[in-house]
């Protein structure tokens, strides 16, 4: 099985869906299944989590950060097959409104590595959050707040693509005088956090401008923003605001919290359609698959640009 690792829409479903569990919450007790995931726990990292409050639950780029309320913060990722699931105190999952899109969870035990035991649920009973990965790719660690400035997977990340401050004069002047393709700087996590290759090629089939474009014509000779870059930083901000309302993509491997799929990818307008008529009104053009970077980049010869 070809595993897809979790972007934006994804891992900000995933963090919605802990939500209700966790913020707020004490960790009563914490289970370590294994000395380790991608990485080994650091030594005292159950240490520092029992007894403590998670005050908030938020996200930067593809982490999921804890804010505990000793100062503490906890950086989860899921890598390319994680998981969360939310049980009650009873042993039951969290129910979940039936759907077309609802996929089952595994009964694989084997693959719960990490068991956080919630002191409250959201509906006030103790709940527990599982965390699953068959490939442990994923990872956790723990930080102090005041040093997350040095916290190596974080303090090199760019602006948040929906965050106010990312716009067309912030990303032009990240891509100036910058010689890789378009899609190649918009994968670069230190130019924009979180994006990944399925919503950059939506991204850019959207703006209607070619993945091989230089970057640095999203800029001016004088550092101004082209209106190819307003278009860009729009079409970003509608790519993965739709994605979130719909849950994120289930191409392979994701599920939200309640173990319901996500659906945008019945959205793609270019990912994964190689062979098919392009969808931008009046072309005629047929979308087109190559390896870009060790990527596999989708597009429309015929209208991007």
């Amino acid at each position: 099985m070809t595993y897809l690792m979790p972007e934006l829409p994804e891992v900000e479903t995933v963090r919605r869906g802990l939500q209700p569990a966790m913020e707020g919450a004490r960790i009563d007790r914490l289970e370590l299944r294994r000395g380790d995931l991608r990485f080994p726990f650091q030594p005292d990292f159950t240490e520092r989590l029992q007894g403590r409050v998670i005050t908030s639950l938020g996200r930067r780029a593809k982490y999921l950060l804890a804010d505990l309320d000793s100062g503490d913060v906890l950086l989860m990722h899921l890598g390319m097959s994680g998981s969360f699931r939310v049980v009650s105190d009873a042993g039951t999952t969290e129910a979940v409104q039936p759907s077309v899109f609802h996929h089952p969870r595994s009964d694989a035990r084997a693959h719960d590595h990490v068991v956080f035991h919630m002191s409250s649920g959201p509906r006030g009973q103790g709940v527990a959050v599982i965390y699953n990965d068959p490939r442990r790719f994923g990872f956790m660690r723990i930080f102090a707040r005041r040093e997350a400035e040095q916290e190596p997977f974080i303090k090199d990340i760019g602006p948040e693509p929906l965050g106010n401050e990312f716009d067309a004069a912030l990303l032009a002047a990240a891509c100036r005088n910058k010689k890789t393709s378009l899609k190649a700087a918009l994968l670069d996590q230190t130019v924009v956090a979180g994006l990944g290759n399925i919503y950059v090629c939506e991204a850019l089939f959207r703006s209607h401008l070619s993945p091989r474009r230089l970057a640095a014509t999203l800029s001016t000779k004088k550092g101004e923003p082209t209106a190819r870059a307003a278009q860009l930083v729009h079409a970003i901000h509608d790519v993965l605001n739709l994605a979130i309302k719909a849950g994120g993509s289930s191409l392979r491997d994701h599920r939200q919290t309640s173990g319901e799929l996500g659906y945008f990818q019945h959205s793609f307008q270019v990912y994964d359609r190689e062979g098919e008529p392009c969808k931008t009104d009046g072309c005629a053009g047929i979308v087109k698959r190559f390896v870009q970077n060790g990527r596999s980049t989708f597009w429309c010869p015929k209208c991007q640009k």
